[in-house]
């Protein structure tokens, strides 16, 4: 898909979302959250689209989506890592597998691999304390996760074999 079809597909895909909602600056985040499930990023012109149709500066609309966690502004992965570092995982070595996981990839947190099959996110809590440190890819969690293990993930999800749909259980 060249640039313009991309643009032009994205703002499709905001036309749709905007006509969900009344044209009120209360509606912004779940405007956000909304145009994010769709393309699952927020692209600068799906933001500038939000804030012509809300009235205000494109800056109200860039600032909570910059500010919060959630959003992202970069195409998620294929694959999308999320290491949690919440206390009792970043006590027994969150840090380190996320520290793995950004040397193994070649990225940083908040970013997607070069050729977009994984992305790297860090998160507050998953709720799974005793398989600490846990690690969750897509949304299968792994647990007791250590820097010998990251390269096992990464691979069983890279090769795209079944191997992680069979484990989440679909």
């Amino acid at each position: 898909m060249c640039k313009v079809e991309e643009r032009e597909a994205i703002l499709e895909t905001v036309s749709a979302a905007l006509a969900k909602f009344e044209a009120k600056r209360e509606n912004l985040i779940p405007l956000l959250q909304e145009v994010q499930g769709q393309l699952g990023y927020l692209p600068p012109a799906a933001m500038a689209q939000i804030a012509a149709y809300l009235g205000v500066p494109a800056v109200e609309v860039y600032g909570p989506a910059t500010f919060y966690n959630d959003f992202r502004l970069h195409p998620p992965g294929e694959h999308q890592i999320k290491v949690c570092m919440g206390t009792a995982c970043y006590m027994i070595g969150g840090q380190i597998a996320l520290d793995s996981f950004e040397r193994r990839l070649g990225i940083k947190v908040g970013k997607t691999t070069p050729d977009r099959k994984f992305s790297l996110d860090q998160v507050a809590c998953v709720g799974c304390c005793a398989l600490a440190p846990v690690v969750v890819v897509d949304n299968y969690v792994e647990g007791r996760v250590t820097p010998t293990r990251v390269d096992g993930i990464i691979l069983s999800f890279a090769e795209g074999n079944d191997k992680g749909k069979e484990k989440k259980g679909t």
